[in-house]
């Protein structure tokens, strides 16, 4: 169990880089936004390239930091009903839901999307619009997000079966428990 909670830290300590990297994208897509907009109104100059790595970037702040969301314990939760079970309990159904639906979910949608992205890769495939961009970047973020998704649900699985066994005093992360609220 020591190993697996090795990389289970090593994971989100990945998860954590990765999405400390991802919330500049956010000041990078808003920076991009501006100066698209600034040149269109004050000098009738647009570019079909600005709108196209805006909705990139937006991508890849969506499907990138998801495994960091979930580190954090920040994505949505049903905690009306979750505050009436137990630790143990939660962390059962936790497990469940995992097992059942995020990881077949990330491993289909994985599956699905990395030969749509290699087609584009191979043709060179370009956005449909005039000075548009390249599109394989923007579909390479669907199986890598998902795939960070997936690595982030192993964390999750390992911590949780940890906290089952005796090995953890919590079931999530340290910075999830921090944040979490106290009753």
């Amino acid at each position: 169990m020591r190993l697996l909670l090795k990389v289970s830290a090593w994971i989100d300590a990945f998860n954590e880089g990765l999405g400390k990297l991802v919330m500049w994208l956010v000041l990078a897509a808003v920076l991009i936004s501006a100066g698209n907009a600034i040149m269109r109104k004050a000098f009738d100059i647009g570019s079909n390239a600005y709108l196209e790595i805006q909705w990139y970037l937006f991508s890849a702040v969506f499907l990138l930091g998801s495994g960091y969301v979930w580190l954090r314990n920040a994505h949505v939760r049903i905690d009306f009903i979750a505050s009436k079970l137990s630790p143990r309990t939660n962390t059962v159904i936790d497990i469940l839901g995992m097992l059942v639906f995020t990881v077949p979910l990330c491993l289909i949608l994985i599956q699905l999307s990395w030969p749509v992205f290699e087609r584009a890769w191979v043709s060179g495939e370009m956005s449909q619009n005039a000075g548009g961009l390249i599109r394989w970047p923007a579909l390479l973020l669907i199986p890598a997000g998902f795939a960070v998704l997936l690595l982030q649900c192993a964390s999750e699985l390992i911590k949780r079966v940890a906290f089952l066994t005796g090995h953890r005093a919590q079931p999530t992360s340290e910075v999830a428990a921090a944040a979490a609220p106290h009753p």
